[in-house]
């Protein structure tokens, strides 16, 4: 097993769905990781908490996103298409987690740039599997970029 990283890191989570959020911050206290979770409910507060509008002018930059498929405002395909087509936004890893099992869902956000797309599984104990399996890859196997494109946190 690699060695774990000891910053906390951060996760910005875009979803709408109150049981959803509940599981993942459940399966967060028992992670092995120290992550710092951030959570938005619709596409549109994701695009002012990554560019530090409002209420968010304080917010800190994401390692990783979270970002469900179906929220009021602006949809997390929105989101994605506009995360991605932002210079100073589009390194930072988005892992889509959602129910759609659409292949039509999962070749449109790859080509929007996903980093990834899993289902959720509807089970608790699956759940945080996954969770604590995604936290793993991305903050013990792959390498994350740091601050912005430019280098800048």
């Amino acid at each position: 097993m690699l060695e774990q990283q000891m910053e906390v890191m951060e996760i910005l989570l875009a979803e709408d769905d109150e049981g959803d959020i509940r599981f993942i911050q459940e399966c967060l206290k028992h992670s092995t990781y120290k992550v710092n979770l951030n959570v938005v409910h619709d596409g549109g507060k994701v695009m002012e908490y990554l560019k530090k509008t409002g209420e968010y002018a304080k917010s800190p930059r994401p390692h990783l996103i979270f970002l469900d498929l179906n929220m009021p405002r602006k949809d997390g395909r929105e989101a994605l298409a506009e995360i991605k087509a932002d210079y100073y936004l589009r390194n930072i890893p988005v892992v889509v987690l959602t129910t759609s099992e659409s292949r039509q869902d999962l070749i449109k956000l790859y080509s929007l740039g996903a980093n990834c797309y899993v289902t959720k599984p509807m089970d608790f104990d699956r759940f945080c599997v996954l969770i604590n399996e995604l936290l793993h890859f991305w903050f013990s196997v792959a390498k994350l970029p740091t601050g912005d494109s430019q280098g800048r946190m």
